[in-house]
């Protein structure tokens, strides 16, 4: 257990931070199986900047690796492009 003032608060924003990090994780991932499900262009091309948007913003906060990142967006853009 933690002896220090500092320890003990750095505790508490740890665990603030992570359950941040995990909301703002699972909705992106939630929002990249929805665009990934999606058959339909329009609707794929309209959602695409704001998934995108997500995945960058995670990168930036260093939640995920700025590779994943470019590799998901890649990913997604591919997929928006092959439907008809």
């Amino acid at each position: 257990m933690a002896n220090h003032q500092s320890a003990k608060k750095r505790i508490r924003s740890n665990n603030a931070k992570r359950l941040r990090n995990r909301y703002y994780g699972k909705t992106t991932r939630n929002a990249v199986r929805k665009l990934r499900s999606t058959t339909d262009k329009k609707e794929a091309t309209e959602s695409l900047p704001k998934v995108v948007a997500l995945v960058d913003k995670l990168a930036k906060r260093r939640v995920i690796h700025k590779n994943k990142a470019a590799n998901l967006k890649s990913s997604l853009v591919k997929h928006v492009n092959q439907l008809q």
